[in-house]
C-alpha cells in the first residue's frame, strides 16, 4: 500500500524544476505540464519497487526524460518566427495568423524559479529558459537535446547522463559534440542578455513601458538597437532593424488608436509585459534586453497566452489609467 501523503511530500519539491526540464525539452508550457503529470502518474505506479537505488531527484528526471522523448517521436518542433525564414520586408502588409505551425510557448518565471533565494539556482533557472537558447535547441534531434539539457544546463556528469539514458559516457560525449556542432551553426546567443534585475537593464524596461504607453515612437526608436529583431507568433512575419519595426508599430499596432497599458510581468528569465489595448488582451511582450538598448521583442498575441501569468482576459476600468510616475508600475518578480 503506496503512502499518498509520502510520496506528495518526497516529489513535491521537484514539480517546479521538472516542469523547466520538460519545457527545455518540448519549447511548450501545456504539453510541459502534461509530462510532469505523466511523469507523477507513472512514478505513483512505480513507487513501490521504488528502492532508493537512485536519488529521488535521478529518478523523477529518469521518468520525466523518458516521457519526453516518447512524445517527441510523434510532435514536430516548435518554432518562432525567425525559425521560418527571413525578416520580412513590408511591415504594412502582415500574413495572417499561422494557428496550423506549432509555435514555440513562453513559460511564467513564477512557475519555474525555485522556492529559494539562492541567487545561484535562480540565475541557473533564468538562463536555461532565455527564449533564443529555447528556441534553437528545438532544432536538435531530441536524443542530442536531452543529453545538452542534461550535461550543459542542470551540469550532470556524463556517466549519470548515460545511466538515465541507458548507454554509455562515451556515447554521451559523442552525442554532446554533435550537438555543439549544429549549434555552432546558429547564432542564438543570450548570454550577453543582462540580468533583469540590472540597474541599467530597469531603466531601459522602465522607459520601454512608458513610451509604448504614450505610443511616443521617437522613444521607442531610441531604445531599440539598430539590429533590433520583432517577432509575433501566431504571425508568421518577423522584421529586424529599428526602423523596420517602428514603421510595424506605427502602421500596425492598435495602441496606436486607443488606450495602452503595459502590466510588467516575467518570462524565460527575461523581462516582459502584458499588453492590454482598450482594456482587452492583446499580447505578451518578453524583451532581450542589454544596457544599450532593446536587442528583441517576442510578443505572443492573443488573449490565450495571457492565462497562465494569472492575468486577465479584460482590465478593470480602474486600472486603463496609467500612474502619473510610471517607474510605480513597471516591476516584475
Amino acid at each position: 500500500m503506496i503512502d499518498t501523503d509520502e510520496f506528495a511530500t518526497r516529489t513535491q519539491p521537484y514539480r517546479r524544476e521538472l516542469l523547466a526540464h520538460c519545457y527545455r525539452m518540448l519549447g511548450s508550457l501545456d504539453d510541459a505540464e502534461d509530462l510532469v503529470q505523466e511523469t507523477m502518474l507513472r512514478a505513483w505506479r512505480g513507487y513501490a519497487d521504488f528502492e532508493g537505488r537512485a536519488s529521488m531527484r535521478t529518478w523523477l528526471y529518469r521518468i520525466a526524460t523518458n516521457a519526453c522523448l516518447n512524445a517527441l517521436e510523434h510532435s514536430s518542433r516548435r518554432v518562432l518566427p525567425s525559425g521560418l525564414d527571413g525578416p520580412a520586408d513590408h511591415p504594412e502588409h502582415l500574413h495572417g495568423a499561422a494557428d496550423a505551425i506549432p509555435w514555440l510557448q513562453p513559460i511564467p518565471n513564477i512557475v519555474i524559479e525555485p522556492e529559494t533565494t539562492d541567487p545561484a539556482a535562480i540565475f541557473a533557472t533564468r538562463h536555461g529558459t532565455r527564449l533564443a537558447l529555447i528556441a534553437v535547441w528545438q532544432t536538435l534531434p531530441p536524443r542530442q537535446r536531452a543529453v545538452l539539457i542534461l550535461r550543459d544546463v542542470l551540469r550532470w556528469k556524463a556517466t549519470e547522463v548515460a545511466d538515465l539514458l541507458e548507454t554509455t559516457p562515451t556515447a554521451i560525449n559523442s552525442t554532446l559534440q554533435r550537438a555543439h556542432a549544429t549549434l555552432a551553426d546558429h547564432t542564438a546567443d543570450a548570454d550577453h542578455i543582462t540580468e533583469p534585475d540590472d540597474p541599467a537593464v530597469r531603466s531601459v524596461v522602465d522607459r520601454w513601458a512608458a513610451a509604448f504607453e504614450s505610443f511616443d515612437m521617437d522613444a521607442l526608436a531610441a531604445l531599440l538597437k539598430t539590429d533590433a529583431t520583432w517577432e509575433m507568433p501566431p504571425v508568421p512575419d518577423w522584421f529586424a532593424g529599428r526602423d523596420q519595426i517602428i514603421r510595424l508599430i506605427t502602421t500596425q499596432c492598435p495602441a496606436r488608436t486607443g488606450t495602452a497599458r503595459m502590466i510588467p510581468t516575467a518570462a524565460n528569465g527575461q523581462p516582459a509585459f502584458a499588453l492590454y489595448v482598450n482594456g482587452e488582451a492583446h499580447s505578451i511582450q518578453i524583451l532581450a534586453v542589454t544596457p544599450e538598448g532593446v536587442a528583441g521583442v517576442v510578443a505572443f498575441h492573443g488573449s490565450g497566452c495571457f492565462e497562465p501569468f494569472g492575468l486577465p482576459d479584460r482590465l478593470q476600468q480602474a486600472m486603463l489609467v496609467a500612474p502619473d510616475d510610471s517607474n510605480e508600475m513597471c516591476t516584475w518578480s
